[in-house]
C-alpha cells in the first residue's frame, strides 16, 4: 500500500511541477518570423514558428512588436483608405507545391514551391467601421479608442 502511495506522490509531484514548467518555457520561446509576403492592397501573412499560446499573449506579442514589425517588414501595410489586414501562419513543414486541396500560395515567389499549409494562429484588421479587431482561434477581440481590450460576443 505505500508503494502506490509513494508512486501517486511521485506522480502528482511531476505533474505539479513539470507541466508548469512545460507551459513557461513554451510561453517564453521567442517567435520566429520566417518571412512576410505582401498580396493584395492592404493584405500581409506572416509566416512564424513559436508564436504564443493563448489569446491574451497574442494580443500582447502584436502591441509590444508592431512598431518593430512595421520598421522592418513594412507591416501593417495599409490601404489608400486606411484598412489592412494582417494573418499570422504557422511556417509548419516550410514550403510546399500547391497540390494538396486548399494550401495559402504566394504570388511573390515563383512556384512550384511557393505555398504553406493554411494553420491561421493570428489576424489583425483595422477599418473605419470595426476598428482594430485581433482574430484569434477562440473568437474576435476589438481594441477601444481608449486602448481597452474586449472580446466581441459570438452572433
Amino acid at each position: 500500500m505505500k508503494v502506490n502511495n509513494k508512486k501517486a506522490i511521485l506522480l502528482l509531484f511531476l505533474a505539479v511541477c513539470v507541466l508548469p514548467g512545460y507551459w513557461l518555457w513554451l510561453s517564453l520561446r521567442p517567435v520566429e518570423i520566417v518571412a512576410v509576403h505582401h498580396r493584395s492592397s492592404g493584405f500581409s501573412d506572416v509566416l512564424v514558428t513559436r508564436f504564443p499560446l493563448t489569446d491574451k499573449e497574442k494580443i500582447n506579442w502584436w502591441l509590444k512588436n508592431k512598431d518593430m514589425l512595421n520598421d522592418k517588414y513594412g507591416i501593417p501595410k495599409s490601404y489608400s483608405n486606411g484598412y489592412f489586414y494582417v494573418t499570422f501562419w504557422v511556417f509548419g513543414e516550410g514550403y510546399k507545391e500547391e497540390g494538396k486541396y486548399d494550401r495559402l500560395c504566394f504570388i511573390d515567389m515563383k512556384p512550384p514551391v511557393n505555398c504553406i499549409e493554411k494553420d491561421r494562429v493570428f489576424s489583425i484588421s483595422s477599418s473605419k467601421n470595426r476598428g482594430i479587431i485581433f482574430t484569434v482561434n477562440d473568437g474576435e477581440y476589438r481594441m477601444e479608442k481608449d486602448g481597452k481590450i474586449i472580446k466581441l460576443k459570438d452572433k
